[in-house]
């Protein structure tokens, strides 16, 4: 398993880059400005460079190459630093709540919500004390959806009334991290913004190139909404031609997720390497393909092609991350260069890491390369386990029938196909394993069921749709000519859409037959930290190496590194077994209590209305996952709960567990009810209209007032601030998060 470096030579490259960005990502905020070193270090690599180009001498040579590696180390710092947008002295941050108006923007996709609309803006400038002034800023907002009211368009330049809260952090224990999420992406505060608060002002795209492109990919997907009949079908279309995953249905996302095909429906390197595929195909029927000015001629066409594709799925990250991949393999080709593919991806990934070092957080980015990589390596060698054609070839006999010859001759090209298809699918999920455990806590046993059929189906419906969309554009050359001949051609087009609807039909199909019959296939509910991956990455690496180089000493590190995963689970879940928890859980319009004992908890609803699926999916399921949950039981009320609580009087319920008594309140208190001090807090629900001497008289000040989500906004900001002034601690659940109590005496 030696290296070779000649061939590879942006793989040590990227590799410090990589390095310097992460190093940022965990310890940015206690570094002072990056740039003069990045500037000594370069300055010191050249000048080691041209006294080692005069006198070359192994120590001088490596003395370059090391101060080679540390520029691209703070390269990395650098880059990351003057790409995060916070440090800007005129960011959002540093005008708070003093901010009169502001205006944006609209930087990004608008993404359809059952109630509202929400996309990112951009901020240029912002009025503080009646003065305009200029800043920079991205917000994630939210506006009502009603039938009056238009989705936001990039480009839309708005004049918005009111101050952005900064991002929320996580509200939950073990909830989803989307402060984190947006801060990756420059976004740095959230805002719902009313229908009077702002007011579109002028259309100033931030890129015509990108707003022309979105305009077309809307345009096309206007010919699947004519041709494509069936709701469900058409979402599909959409979505595996041109990303655009707006109408596709929740259900059939689960499917998608529980059977591994999830990628079907991203448009990403699948679709630009079919693409790439076909150019590469059709052109090399062509005589001469060899010549320099053919391979030129190809290039071209296989770069505008594939950049065609990318500026008609409105030139998505995901699509652009691919385009750039195969651009750099095209090119490679085209200039006859004996370059290896790690050094393909190694550029590719070094340029879109320079462009955006923050790219390296995206999920799609890590699992694209990943899964390239692995493919690279690992396919051709799963391939060699067995040869299916010659496998069949040795069945042939001279006496046997011609047709039973062909039988064979045709079986091994099948069989071998199918299990091309097979090691490519094994491949990809050897790398991906630890990344799916880690964002998505699930493995789906069947991916490789499920993917031997729909990829192959989903493949050739990308070729056909793309066909559709070619001949709908000729129809509508033909009509300019001549409306008679255009229309007897669009019977053509919706023929050829019929068969790419069927083909949609059957892989989704199947897709549901795959979930409905295998429902125990998708391993579900798994939480692994950021080192237990590392360390599964760790596992993998030492196995291949064990594999190429046959050395005992990389099974036994294997197994020592393995041995360390299964010492940090199992003291993580001796950790957790003696945690006991009470927490009031921060959940929109709901009063909701979780009472955990290790891995098992009873959830309860106070309104005695269960929670939602999205409400458990979202709010309760993360927390659960992060403790390696065995049982977790949901009580609508308060009814067969066996957590002991009783109604001391109406509007007030009492309630003992593991040594912690709470107060939950929603009425007024009537002053008959016993002093009961000592409680761990008192939790106002709907309003509760009480008095801070009310309370005293009852529970004494000890106690800290937990405001739960079923309060209004309104009566948070009043009661907080009399609770507060009558010497009481308070919690806001739905601003601070979930309140958690330990048990124990």
């Amino acid at each position: 398993m030696e290296v070779k470096w000649a061939p590879n030579a942006f793989v040590r490259l990227v590799l410090p880059l990589m390095a310097g960005i992460l190093t940022y990502l965990y310890f940015g905020s206690e570094l002072p400005v990056t740039w003069p070193l990045l500037a000594a270090l370069t300055a010191a690599f050249l000048g080691a460079q041209r006294w080692a180009a005069r006198r070359p001498t192994p120590g001088l040579t490596d003395t370059a190459g090391l101060l080679a590696v540390a520029a691209l180390y703070a390269a990395g710092l650098t880059l990351t630093q003057q790409a995060t947008e916070s440090r800007a002295d005129n960011h959002l941050y540093r005008f708070g709540k003093e901010i009169e108006f502001y205006r944006a923007v609209v930087d990004d996709y608008t993404v359809l919500r059952p109630a509202t609309y929400a996309t990112t803006v951009r901020v240029s400038a912002v009025r503080v004390g009646g003065q305009w002034q200029p800043a920079v800023g991205g917000i994630r907002v939210s506006i009502p959806r009603t039938d009056t009211l238009p989705a936001p368009r990039y480009g839309d330049v708005w004049l918005v009334r009111g101050a952005p809260a900064p991002s929320k952090a996580p509200l939950n224990p073990g909830e989803f991290d989307y402060r984190r999420y947006l801060q990756y992406h420059q976004i740095y505060h959230q805002h719902f913004i009313h229908p009077d608060q702002y007011q579109r002002v002028a259309v100033a795209p931030p890129s015509v190139l990108r707003a022309v492109a979105m305009r077309a990919a809307r345009a096309v997907e206007g010919v699947f909404r004519q041709y494509v009949r069936a709701r469900r079908e058409y979402a599909l279309a959409s979505a595996l031609v041109l990303g655009i995953k707006d109408d596709v249905d929740q259900q059939t996302k689960q499917a998608y997720a529980s059977t591994g095909t999830t990628h079907i429906m991203a448009v990403s390197g699948l679709q630009v390497g079919l693409l790439f595929g076909a150019v590469s195909w059709l052109l090399g029927l062509l005589p001469g393909r060899r010549g320099p000015l053919l391979r030129l001629l190809t290039a071209l066409l296989g770069l505008a092609v594939i950049w065609s594709y990318a500026f008609l799925t409105g030139l998505s990250a995901s699509v652009l991350r691919a385009a750039v991949m195969f651009s750099f393999l095209i090119v490679a080709r085209a200039t006859d260069r004996q370059t290896s593919m790690y050094n393909l991806l190694a550029v590719a990934a070094f340029v879109l890491l320079c462009y955006d070092p923050y790219l390296l957080c995206d999920v799609g980015f890590q699992l694209s390369f990943l899964a390239v990589l692995s493919i690279v390596y690992l396919q051709p060698r799963i391939a060699r386990w067995w040869e299916p054609r010659e496998f069949c070839l040795d069945r042939q006999r001279p006496w046997q029938p011609p047709l039973v010859q062909k039988a064979w001759k045709w079986l091994g090209v099948a069989l071998d196909w199918t299990w091309q298809a097979t090691a490519l699918s094994v491949a990809a999920q050897v790398a991906t394993f630890p990344l799916g455990l880690f964002y998505f806590h699930q493995f789906p046993l069947s991916f490789l069921l499920s993917n031997l059929v729909a990829v192959p189906i989903s493949s050739l419906a990308v070729y056909v749709g793309i066909v559709v969309l070619l001949l709908k554009g000729l129809v509508v050359l033909i009509g300019l000519v001549s409306a008679p001949a255009a229309h007897g051609f669009d019977f053509l087009v919706q023929g050829v859409a019929r068969v790419f609807e069927f083909m949609i039909w059957c892989f989704n199909e199947y897709i549901f037959l795959i979930g409905r019959a295998l429902p125990g296939a998708l391993v579900s509910g798994i939480h692994i930290t950021a080192p237990q991956a590392w360390l599964i990455f760790a596992v993998i690496l030492a196995l291949l190496a064990f594999f190429a180089l046959k050395k005992l000493s990389w099974l036994l590190l294997a197994c020592s590194l393995l041995g360390v995963f299964a010492g940090s689970r199992v003291w993580a879940a001796r950790r957790l077994a003696p945690d006991e928890q009470l927490v009031v859980y921060s959940i929109p319009r709901r009063s909701v209590l979780g009472f955990w004992q290790g891995a098992s908890a009873d959830i309860v609803t106070l309104d005695s209305l269960a929670l939602s699926e999205t409400e458990r999916t979202y709010r309760i399921v993360p927390g659960s996952i992060r403790r390696n949950a065995r049982r977790v039981r949901h009580w609508p009320g308060w009814r067969g709960c066996p957590v002991p609580a009783r109604v001391a009087e109406p509007g007030l319920l009492l309630l003992s567990w593991r040594g912690r008594r709470l107060a939950v309140l929603h009425g007024r208190l009537s002053g008959a009810t016993h002093p009961v001090p000592g409680l761990a807090a008192v939790v106002l629900r709907r309003n509760a209209r009480v008095k801070p001497e009310e309370v005293t008289a009852v529970f004494g000040k000890a106690a800290p007032i937990v405001f739960d989500s079923s309060c209004k906004s309104w009566y948070v900001a009043r009661q907080d601030a009399v609770f507060q002034a009558a010497g009481f601690r308070t919690h806001d659940v739905t601003q601070r998060g979930a309140f958690i109590v330990r048990a124990g005496p």
